[in-house]
Parts: C-alpha cells; structure tokens; sequence
C-alpha cells in the first residue's frame, strides 16, 4: 500500500483524496504519537497552531483538524490564513508543542494537503509521519470535561511573523520598488507588509484572495504578469510566492527569470561575507543547473548534492551542520534565520542584497550563467528498470559527447509511470539532440506496452 505522507505531507484533491474525516483522524493520531514519544512540554496542557492558505476546502479541513486536536486534550491556536512558514515561526516563538497547515503549495485549488511541525517548528521525521499514518482510527479513551483542549485565535499572529521576518532582516530596503505578487494565497497580507515595513516602496499584485483563485495565473507558477509589472513600474525586481509562501523566484529590472539556483547563489556570496556560510558549503538538489556547479566552484564555495525534495535538502543541512541550501524552484532555507523554507524571508534576503551592493539584480544573478536545460518525461514506461544495461550505455555515451560543459540525469518518477530524462548542455540544441535521443532509448527499452 502506498505511504500516505509524501515528500511534504499529506496532498491530494480535497474532498475525494484529503477529507473532513481524515484530516480529524490525522490530528487526533499525531496528538497521540507526539504525546506518548514525550514530545509534548511537561506540566501544562499540550498546546497547538493551526493555520490554512485560502482555499475554500481549507475552511472545513482546518476545522477538522482543530476539532480533532482539542479531542484530544489539545489545546489550539487558530491564526486562520497564514504562510506555511508562519506557522512554523510561530510554533518556535511561542513554545507550542505542534503546528499543522492546510494547504497545497503551488497546486491547483482544488487540491490541498495537511502538514506537520514539531517542537521548535521542525518537520516531523519519516519515522513519526509513518507511526502517525499507522495509528490513524484506533480505538482511544477520550477526555471529558475540563480535560478536553479549548480553541482560541491569535489575532496578532501576522504582527508576530512579520515582526520575526524584519528581525532576521540584514539591512534595510530604503528606496527599493519592489513588486510582490502573492498568488492569491496565504502571503496576501503578511508578505507586502514586511516588505513595507523593512522600507520598500511596494505594489501588490496577485494578493486578493476568493478562496477560489489561489495560484491561478499569478505566483511562482505563473511569471508573466509579475514580469509585466516589474517592466511597467520600473521596478528594481519582482517576487513570486506560492501558495503557502514557502517559495520565491523573482523578477529582474530587465523583466528577465531569476530562479531558485541564482537566488541560492546570490545569497551563498551574501551570507559567506557576512561569516554565516559554515564551511563555505551550499547544499542543492541533483536538478539544480550545472551551471551553478561552475559558478560556486569558481568562487570557491563547496556544493553538496541531495535527492529531489526539500526534506532531503534539509536532512543534508542539519547532517552537515550547513546553513543555506535549496532547490531550483525556489523553496531556499537559511537554517540560521528559520527552520524550513521561507519564501517571504528569501525574498526579503534577496531585495536586502541589492540594497546593500547597490547593484542590480540582473547584475547579481551574473553571477551564474544558466546552461540550456531540457527535461522530456517519458510516460508509460517501467520505471523499476532504469538499470537496463543498453540504457546506462546511451547515458554513458551522451555524458561522453557533452564532456565538462554538460549533463545528464535520468530520473525515475515516485508515483507515476514514467521517467523523467534531464539534460544540460552549453548549447540548447545540443540539450535538445541528447534528450530526445535518450528518451527513444528509454521508450524502446522501458516499454510497458
């Protein structure tokens, strides 16, 4: 049976996938496994944080989730609409003992997803999400009377957040234009006000949620009118988030594309200036461009590599004892300033960068030349079987003809029949030639047909 917990959280389409029922089933057994593993403060009734992005299934999941904690002796903080990375913050700022958000990310409305932190605003381990999907629906002696958990707000949630977000700030946006687009999602409010606060002249696009319009045509998934923005305000740069916040790309002057690995490189020569780069060391993801690879290693900073997904990219972080990491869709954590991914504060630490050089981020971003990339998924295959002896061969000899200046990376997907076959080259029609040449070879000798 497939584990219910992916690589963040629970998601699927709200109401058919992630209903009422289990959202309460998943607070109640995540009470219990965190309060029996001794997770929970001592002394005092355990206490919680809910927050939700603006999703209209957000509404009744988040109300399940509150009515299932506080049956379970838990009680709850509601901050309502507020970014994933909030949630966390708060959740170590206030000392409680757990944090759950609804939401979706960057996925369509009709989805959404449940997630969790511990203590100190970490995500919880595998181990924990497995023992928590294993103890969903079991029998339990319910509190009664004074002992069940009580439900308030937290009214100054926002205040709190972005209070937090300009403490971690390194210098101020005096004189900066900037144009934030929220994507109708949880940073609609929070995220232009800490822009405002840190001294930025600031327009809003992308920040008037309906509970139905939550990442369409606006935020990171969707460039064009940010771009367009930028361009027709003269604007130093423009911010996408997603739909919870946890992401940033940005937008240069020019109206050009500033992805997650030049934002990664920028702040990796900001934060080895300032002496926060333990050990000179980034930490990326396999997908991140080669091109970053080259950069970091002409300003002679260590890159280390991790598999697809933030989680992992944290895992190597706090392994390694490092503190920025990141991937190429703008989920960037700085682990000394948060303690998962953050796209407000990335973007914050970005616009920071350019206050404080006085140059453009056009002129930032230089820093890295982004080599063409192509990726050709190739579905209806068996993704068990990308060890295929003449398949490694194609693969050996297209990293053979691309040399120094390029790469290859075939990578099975997790949940779907299909693999997915990335190439990097100093030139795009020699990307283009090798990909669609592997991914022949990958329909010949992969065929589930």
């Amino acid at each position: 049976m497939a584990r219910l917990f992916g690589t963040d959280g629970v998601r699927g389409l709200a109401n058919r996938d992630v209903t009422a029922e289990m959202a309460l089933d998943l607070a109640v057994a995540a009470a219990h496994v965190l309060g029996e593993a001794g997770e929970f403060a001592q002394g005092r009734r355990p206490r919680a944080i809910v927050g939700r992005d603006p999703r209209a299934s957000g509404e009744f999941l988040s109300a399940a989730v509150v009515a299932g904690l506080a049956s379970a002796g838990v009680d709850v903080e509601d901050v309502s609409v507020m970014p994933t990375p909030a949630v966390a913050t708060l959740v170590a700022d206030t000392g409680a003992d757990l944090g759950v958000v609804l939401s979706a990310s960057h996925n369509p409305m009709p989805d959404n997803g449940i997630k969790f932190f511990g203590r100190g605003g970490h995500k919880l381990s595998d181990d924990v999400e497995d023992e928590i999907e294993k103890r969903m629906g079991e029998p339990w002696a319910r509190p009664t009377g004074g002992d069940v958990g009580r439900v308030r707000r937290m009214p100054d949630a926002g205040a709190r957040y972005v209070s937090h977000l300009l403490g971690e700030l390194p210098g101020g946006l005096d004189g900066l234009r900037i144009v934030v687009d929220c994507a109708h999602g949880a940073a609609s409010a929070v995220s232009p006000r800490a822009f405002r606060e840190a001294g930025a002249d600031v327009v809003v696009i992308g920040a008037d949620p309906d509970g139905l319009n939550i990442n369409d045509g606006y935020g990171s998934t969707h460039l064009d009118r940010l771009r367009d923005a930028v361009v027709s305000h003269g604007a130093a740069a423009g911010i996408a988030h997603d739909g919870d916040a946890d992401r940033c790309l940005a937008i240069d002057h020019l109206g050009r594309d500033v992805d997650g690995d030049q934002i990664m490189a920028i702040l990796a020569l900001a934060f080895r200036e300032r002496g926060e780069l333990v050990d000179d060391t980034l930490v990326t993801t396999v997908m991140s461009n080669l091109g970053l690879r080259l950069a970091m290693q002409r300003e002679g900073i260590n890159l280390v590599q991790t598999a697809v997904g933030d989680r992992y990219v944290l895992e190597a972080l706090r392994d390694g004892g490092y503190t920025l990491g990141g991937e190429q869709s703008g989920h960037v954590l700085m682990l000394n300033h948060s303690t998962t991914g953050d796209g407000v504060l990335t973007g914050l630490h970005l616009m920071a960068r350019i206050a404080q050089t006085r140059k453009s981020l056009a002129e930032l971003a230089s820093v890295m030349e982004r080599l063409p990339q192509v990726l050709i998924n190739v579905s209806g295959v068996d993704r068990t079987r990308t060890d295929d002896e003449v398949l490694l061969a194609a693969v050996t000899a297209a990293e053979e003809k691309l040399g120094n200046d390029g790469r290859v990376l075939l990578r099975p997907s997790g949940t779907e029949p299909l693999v997915r076959v990335m190439v990097e080259a100093a030139h795009a029609d020699d990307a283009r030639a090798v990909a669609a040449d592997l991914a022949a070879v990958v329909r010949d000798r992969l065929s589930l047909r």
